[in-house]
């Protein structure tokens, strides 16, 4: 028998690449099918958490409305959904670590793991700006300014969709410095070069503001401004941050 027959070929390879990934999806897939079922009696009052800015802003005695048949039940089962994913979240990146240490070096290693847990909690401070502050402007902002003829009684489906569209903004927009230190690092583009092109991005930030968000001034500076000074936070660490794991390339 050859080395060629002994040595595992890279289809042999791949196979159980796959084989780990399954393994790794379905333990991820369980954790949050069991933290959903566990709050699936609670489905209506975490709905009720995540419409509690909107409902503050209405007027006194008003309600959301369902126009669809099984909307009542879908929504808040989506959002209860949604909820545990992120409280399953520690299991989901621990499975991806999981699954790509094995072919990491020591010093990528190193650096992986404090830029997965930075940007998971720098997501979710996104989230909660977006929840504890702005959804009360903006909200505020839509109902004083609608006619006094028309009462205000939002779809809850259409609802859904708008918090979550501004959620995935603002946690994206919190994941701003990760992404300078992720191209510095990867030597994409220098700290020099960022900051030359400072004026194009607060340019490029006030025009996804004002498509994201509500057309109104107020919104899109909630938006703009912080991934304005995000992006200034990014520039700062950069430097700094390669340094640090610098280092073992220069001694290996």
């Amino acid at each position: 028998m050859t080395e060629d027959q002994n040595t595992p070929g890279e289809g042999d390879t791949f196979i159980s690449h796959l084989v780990e990934l399954r393994s790794r999806v379905m333990r991820a897939s369980i954790a949050i099918i069991v933290v959903f079922l566990c709050l699936m009696p609670w489905a209506g009052p975490i709905y009720d958490l995540l419409a509690a800015p909107m409902m503050l802003a209405l007027p006194e005695g008003s309600q959301m409305i369902a126009t669809g048949v099984i909307t009542p039940f879908l929504i808040p089962v989506k959002v209860t959904l949604l909820v545990a994913f992120i409280i399953a979240l520690p299991v989901v990146l621990y499975q991806a670590w999981a699954f790509i240490a094995p072919g990491l070096y020591t010093h990528e290693k190193k650096l992986v793991m404090p830029l997965v847990i930075s940007s998971s909690l720098l997501f979710l401070a996104g989230i909660a700006f977006c929840y504890f502050f702005v959804f009360g402007v903006i909200f505020k902002f839509i109902n004083e300014f609608a006619p006094k003829s028309i009462s205000v009684a939002p779809d809850i489906e259409s609802y859904f969709s708008f918090v979550m569209t501004l959620f995935i903004a603002f946690g994206l927009t919190f994941e701003v410095p990760i992404v300078v230190i992720v191209l510095v690092r990867m030597g994409l583009v220098t700290v020099e070069k960022l900051k030359e092109i400072r004026p194009y991005v607060i340019v490029g930030a006030f025009v996804i503001a004002a498509v994201i968000t509500p057309p109104d001034v107020m919104s899109q500076l909630l938006l703009a401004v912080p991934l304005c000074l995000l992006y200034e936070f990014g520039i700062i660490v950069a430097p700094m941050f390669a340094r640090a794991t610098q280092a073992p390339e220069e001694t290996a």
